[in-house]
């Protein structure tokens, strides 16, 4: 709820509270039993993720919907698989999250190696024979995802630059120099939508004609309020948007009335207490590993649609579409 990815945790805070009430009057779980929500905060710093993790643990909590970041959420991860608590997390996108065999561990959201292909798959396909420059700023989740568009694009034939910066920057100034001197025409960031946006407006104000792509934390209007019109055109890849599909209609309206926004992560927050309930539900128990064998058993339909995990624990119902800022909105790149 605090740091620099604050935004993110007060959308799956919002997106797990009206789940939480829903599922509560729906009467769903066994025994007609009630949930009660609990906000924790890790401020995206992995020490305070496991203390965080370790407080949980000894309440016995049943279900995490978290974390936000990837770096908080492997570390914590491995206290949730030992105390026997299942976690789902929204939005950490790191792939290394679901490669270690822990039971009791999913994600609703997709993966960094299959967000990384399209974003890589799009420039080579939109940007061919111009300057890619790729840059990350050194943390699990932009670090791996960057890592994975310049391993793409240098399978697709093309030279990449790599270049780095340290996650809080406020002054890239220089960068941007370099980057024009370097006769950089298309930049992919990964990292964090405030400095991405400290980016864009400071590349706009030095007259550098970058085409900017990075991940999925620009799916926050955070981001334009950094920039403003120096956004405009900013490309970037995210989930299916759910907030406009049938599925999510009442949950969103009901979101809406309440001066509650739908963007990001809220509804995957919604989904992630959603497909836990079902599995309850469904295994007749609150047993962890009695609930994870059911969310793998068979598709769960949620407010995103239908959700389906494999052994992994993985949504590979989970698909990333190109966005573009413009206007102050986010907009589907419909011709890709």
């Amino acid at each position: 709820m605090t740091g620099s990815s604050a935004t993110f945790g007060a959308q799956m805070r919002d997106g797990a509270a009206a789940a939480v009430e829903a599922i509560n009057a729906s009467g769903l779980l066994p025994d007609h039993a009630k949930v009660v929500l609990s906000v924790v905060d890790d401020a995206c710093d992995p020490r305070q993720a496991v203390a965080v993790a370790n407080k949980l643990a000894t309440e016995r909590v049943l279900l995490v919907v978290g974390h936000f970041c990837s770096a908080s959420s492997i570390p914590a991860s491995h206290v949730y698989a030992e105390a026997g608590i299942v976690q789902v997390s929204p939005g950490s996108s790191s792939s290394r999250l679901t490669e270690r065999g822990l039971e009791t561990i999913f994600r609703i959201c997709g993966r960094d190696d299959q967000q990384g292909i399209v974003a890589a798959d799009y420039i080579h396909a939109k940007h061919t024979n111009e300057n890619i420059a790729v840059l990350d700023d050194k943390s699990t989740a932009g670090k791996g995802i960057a890592d994975v568009v310049e391993a793409q694009l240098h399978r697709l034939g093309r030279e990449v630059s790599r270049q780095s910066y340290i996650a809080g920057e406020k002054d890239f100034r220089a960068l941007v120099s370099r980057m024009k001197k370097d006769r950089v025409r298309v930049a992919y960031i990964g990292g964090y939508h405030t400095e991405i946006g400290l980016f864009v407006r400071q590349a706009s104000e030095a007259n550098a004609n970058f085409v900017v792509m990075a991940n999925d934390p620009l799916m926050s209007s955070e981001f334009w309020a950094i920039t403003g019109s120096a956004g405009n055109d900013t490309l970037f890849t995210f989930m299916a948007d759910p907030a406009g599909d049938a599925n999510a209609a009442g949950v969103a309206a009901t979101l809406k009335a309440s001066g509650l926004s739908v963007e990001g992560y809220t509804l995957y927050a919604y989904a992630a207490v959603q497909a836990w309930a079902e599995a309850v539900n469904r295994s007749g128990s609150f047993d962890a590993a009695r609930v994870a064998s059911a969310l793998r058993s068979r598709p769960i339909d949620t407010v995103i649609g239908q959700v389906r995990f494999d052994k992994k624990g993985d949504n590979t119902a989970s698909r990333f579409l190109v966005y573009r800022w413009r206007d102050g909105h986010a907009e589907r790149v419909k011709e890709y």
